[in-house]
């Protein structure tokens, strides 16, 4: 196993992620961020919040696989969430676990979330980089 995932009793106890990621791979996959957008180019889920994180996170595993690596390979995701608000978490966790189901990967892992009041395009609501280390 290249990242070890790991909740130590020391830090805050976190929902929906995971505190840190030890990574012993030798490959360090930088993926930019990504948008509800098709390979396409076609939007996804405008004004929907559940079906953008969807799209994002599986442009996400599309590009780790295009690597040679998955979501197992994952150390850190970085969400950028426009005008974020604790009432939207809920969507993002939908959207999380539905595209878990779609590409039957865990997709939790340690993150980080900012509220932005803006992203690259009018319609995005999110947007999400990842950091993975490989074999």
């Amino acid at each position: 196993m290249a990242v070890e995932n790991i909740d130590p009793p020391s830090l805050t106890k976190p929902y929906g992620w995971h505190q840190l990621a030890v990574g012993t791979g030798s490959r360090v996959i930088f993926l930019s961020g990504q948008t509800p957008r098709t390979a396409d180019g076609e939007p996804v889920g405008t004004g929907d919040l559940a079906a953008q994180t969807e799209q994002v996170y599986l442009n996400i595993a599309a590009g780790l696989e295009a690597a040679g690596a998955s979501f197992e390979d994952v150390v850190k995701l970085t969400i950028y969430a426009k005008d974020w608000s604790l009432d939207k978490w809920e969507a993002v966790t939908a959207g999380a676990e539905r595209a878990a189901a779609r590409i039957g990967a865990d997709v939790v892992k340690p993150t980080t979330l900012v509220g932005v009041a803006t992203l690259a395009e009018p319609d995005f609501l999110i947007e999400i980089e990842a950091t993975a280390i490989a074999e």
